[in-house]
């Protein structure tokens, strides 16, 4: 999409239309980069967040720069290679990490399967998990996002 910078009226009015747009679509999420700005459109939480210059608006179109939410400063944590995502390791054992644990940078944080191969995948920053996005047993696909870590 083709952005050119135009007044802030203009700028509501093109998010007003897209996400319109994306009312009846079966799209979940959307990102929009101009210069340093840069707009995420996601369906849940049904909210569009700018950066840089931050403004807020709700599925409605209704704007509110004073709640603005906090930007997402979180690092992801990707798979290194297609395989399957476990994270622990074993079924009776706990998970390496859950939401809210601080871990540290070569800790690990789970393990793919690959060729009948436990790769242990480790953590590249310090910080707390603030999400897991795979769940166990599945097929992660090189560069899908495992964890987000929210550096500390």
């Amino acid at each position: 999409m083709n952005m050119q910078k135009k007044p802030a009226s203009s700028w509501l009015e093109r998010l007003e239309d897209i996400i319109h747009v994306l009312e009846g679509s079966t799209v979940g999420e959307i990102e929009l980069t101009e210069g340093e700005v840069e707009i995420i459109i996601r369906r849940s939480p049904r909210v569009v967040l700018m950066t840089s210059n931050t403004i807020l608006a709700n599925q409605n179109g209704i704007v509110d720069a004073q709640h603005a939410i906090k930007v997402d400063k979180s690092i992801p944590i990707v798979a290194p290679l297609t395989g399957v995502y476990y994270t622990a390791a074993s079924p009776t054992t706990p998970p390496f990490v859950s939401v809210g644990d601080i871990i540290h940078v070569g800790q690990v944080i789970a393990l793919i399967e690959a060729m009948k191969v436990f790769n242990e995948i480790t953590a590249e920053v310090t910080g707390r998990v603030v999400a897991t996005t795979s769940t166990n047993g599945t097929v992660v696909q090189k560069d899908d996002v495992l964890l987000r870590i929210e550096p500390i």
